[in-house]
């Protein structure tokens, strides 16, 4: 063989190589971008949710209001807990404050339990089967949202795509978790 034959045999698998490399970049590019999609759908989704549990937990506690007079402070509680959640900026901090909600929520419920004429009260039913739904909703965006982080982080920090991932700056993201263990733990119940 002559020496141009090598040569353009060394340059065509050079530019072979080049080729498979950049189509694997924009590839591992566009995956990690679709990724990132995914992730804020599931949290724009679950926010939807929230938003609809938000603007319903004025009226529960109205409706309690009326029965419960002398419980101020859990009717302020759940309030207070409702507007850090609707301000809350990034998924760390809606997390957290969620799980405030969700506790301040199981405290207005107790209190309702002592009121017996409420739980009788049929807007006061109504409220509650909503709240029911949409906690039921949340809980499937939840899902949701957090099989997109763990499909995108795994992505993000395995390796080759991390090097994509690096090059471009694509940040972590946060799971949805329940911070407050007392919260994954089973209700207890007794008859």
């Amino acid at each position: 063989m002559e020496w141009w034959i090598i040569l353009i045999i060394v340059l065509g698998s050079l530019l072979l190589l080049g080729i498979i490399f950049a189509v694997w970049w924009i590839s591992t590019y566009n995956k990690l971008v679709r990724m990132e999609n995914d992730v804020d759908e599931g949290y724009s989704t679950m926010d939807v949710y929230m938003k609809k549990r938000y603007d319903l937990i004025p009226n529960l506690v109205e409706t309690v209001k009326g029965y419960a007079k002398h419980e101020k402070s859990a009717l302020e509680d759940v309030m207070k807990a409702r507007y850090s959640c609707m301000t809350a900026n990034d998924p760390a901090e809606k997390a957290k404050n969620e799980n405030w909600l969700a506790g301040t929520l199981k405290s207005l419920f107790a209190v309702a339990e002592n009121y017996p004429e409420l739980k009788a009260n049929q807007n006061y039913m109504e409220m509650m089967n909503s709240l029911q739904n949409i906690e039921t909703e949340i809980a499937n965006s939840r899902k949701y949202y957090n099989g997109a982080v763990k499909a995108y982080n795994n992505k993000r920090e395995t390796f080759p795509s991390n090097i994509v991932a690096k090059h471009y700056k694509f940040e972590e993201k946060v799971l949805f978790a329940i911070e407050d263990l007392s919260q994954r733990n089973a209700p207890k119940v007794e008859f």
